[in-house]
């Protein structure tokens, strides 16, 4: 038996599938037009062989075929650049640059072929492109015309700090310049990448050079504005949104930088009125188009504009959902409410008073802007939070807290009475603030004291009786006590207990 097992274990080959494996299979869908099945045996021969020209080019063709032109752009360069003798892939050179209107390229490639095979299946095709591109030639100045190659570097560029890699983003754009000292695109995206990797001082620094040498550039302006944004250099930003607000660009990529800039920095109106302009035009923008322009909708009060803007963005990049600028925002919870209210709930968060940052916290979970304000790097600083405001900000970011000690407790209670007297004055007013204001300051004392907060729905009853009676006549106990389901006796005892709270103004 084990010799028999012996004589079988020879007869199985190791197989394991290889590019080229894949990329003949995938020659073969083609050949019976099944392309679906040769995209992903292609994508699949690349993973396995990334450096093999002839899969690469193939694939290039087929996604030029789908019109995703930029793609197969970057597949066959890569192509050309590890075999630069394929004469195939010099033809398909020649016509993705000519279907990218890059002309004067695409008369190069096809030129190429030519002086390398004149009598090719591909010869009379290239005679074409050069025709084509001879013609339309007439029509450009030399100054107009610019290397297409260094628009494709700098996409490239762009796309890799997308993916999060600024090294490599760094270097190309350096080496952009390097080689097109006045192409100013490429000097924005690397002060842009410095700044994302922390070199803030070097980032401005090349903005205002750029400023220097091409006054009035859009593109360094809204970046600068970006920087003084997370900079927090409120004075800066104001002034130079002062100015950004008074141009009126014609070119619609400068019409969508500026309304992306607005949208970011919180204006929202402003950034609504540029980016709809675009749409009401007929532009089809990309993701964060679609992104910028359902935030700025939606806290500019267009919320049907705003859904139809995010389901478009779900349909191009489906990774984007859960960031609807409206999660977490109860219906009831309009733009005009105060919990929607950007610079409310930023004065808050930056008040001198721990009390009113804890009321900030907490209401910020309430509020669309809270992703923006959260993910802002010098909005919020953890590190400096007392354990009371950490506490009111992770219950604003929906953490699951499982209490352990007598103090978790007491916060849990704290956080329960809080939670009834906004279900009870929601979505909020200046008014119901005040109250909220004296809850906090009470809450805070409260809690360094270890009160227990054994009953919050009479916590909450005393909190809005001791409210209303300072304001209001006609305000009794009695009829508090029914609006919450509690007795005279219970509502007058822990009234009592919250006056010990109330702070004393004998000293600071």
């Amino acid at each position: 038996m084990n010799n028999k097992r012996a004589m079988n274990d020879k007869k199985v080959i190791s197989f394991i599938p290889d590019g080229e494996f894949y990329y003949e299979k995938a020659i073969l869908a083609m050949q019976r037009d099944r392309l679906e099945d040769a995209h992903k045996y292609l994508k699949r021969a690349i993973e396995l062989s990334p450096n093999d020209p002839r899969i690469l080019m193939q694939y290039g063709v087929l996604v030029m075929e789908e019109g995703r032109f930029e793609e197969a752009h970057e597949l066959l360069l890569y192509s050309h650049e590890i075999d630069e003798t394929n004469i195939e892939n010099i033809f398909y050179l020649a016509e993705i640059h000519a279907h990218l209107g890059l002309l004067r390229d695409a008369k190069v490639y096809a030129q190429k072929y030519i002086s390398m095979d004149p009598d090719g299946p591909f010869a009379d095709e290239s005679l074409e492109i050069i025709d084509f591109a001879e013609q339309e030639d007439a029509f450009y100045d030399e100054d107009e015309v610019r290397d297409g190659e260094v628009y494709f570097l700098q996409e490239k560029a762009r796309r890799l700090m997308e993916s999060g890699d600024f090294k490599k983003a760094t270097n190309l754009l350096e080496s952009i310049i390097e080689d097109h000292p006045d192409f100013w695109a490429a000097y924005n995206n690397l002060a842009l990448a410095y700044f994302y990797v922390g070199e803030t001082e070097k980032a401005s620094v090349l903005l205002h050079d750029v400023l220097k040498q091409n006054k009035g550039n859009l593109h360094a302006l809204c970046n600068l504005a970006v920087f003084y944004y997370y900079e927090k250099k409120e004075e800066e930003l104001e002034s130079l949104l002062s100015l950004l607000i008074k141009i009126k660009p014609y070119v619609i990529e400068h019409r969508y930088k500026l309304g992306a800039t607005f949208a970011l920095v919180g204006r929202h109106k402003e950034a609504f009125s540029w980016l709809r302009s675009l749409q009401k035009r007929g532009f089809e923008g990309d993701s964060g188009y679609y992104f910028w322009l359902a935030h700025a909708a939606y806290f500019s009060g267009h919320e049907d504009i705003a859904r139809e803007a995010f389901t478009t963005l779900i349909e191009i990049d489906p990774t984007k959902e859960g960031y609807e600028p409206w999660k977490d925002v109860e219906d009831d919870i309009g733009i005009h409410s105060l919990e929607q209210d950007r610079e409310f709930l930023l004065a808050k968060i930056r008040n001198e008073y721990r009390s009113e940052r804890m009321f900030g916290f907490y209401l910020l979970g309430k509020s669309g802007h809270k992703q923006e304000i959260i993910s802002h790097p010098s909005y919020i600083d953890v590190d400096s939070l007392s354990s009371l405001e950490q506490l009111f900000l992770a219950s604003g970011l929906e953490y699951e807290f499982m209490p352990r000690s007598t103090f978790d407790k007491e916060f849990m209670k704290a956080l329960e009475t809080t939670e009834i007297l906004y279900e009870k004055y929601r979505p909020l007013n200046r008014q119901a603030t005040h109250l909220f204001q004296m809850w906090f300051t009470l809450c805070e004392s409260a809690l360094t004291k270890s009160y227990p907060f054994r009953n919050p729905q009479a916590l909450a009853a005393a909190v809005d009786y001791m409210f209303q009676s300072a304001r209001y006549t006609g305000i009794t106990k009695t009829a508090t006590a029914k609006e919450y389901g509690i007795s005279i006796p219970t509502l007058t005892k822990y009234v009592n207990e919250l006056i010990e709270f109330l702070p004393h103004f004998d000293g600071v």
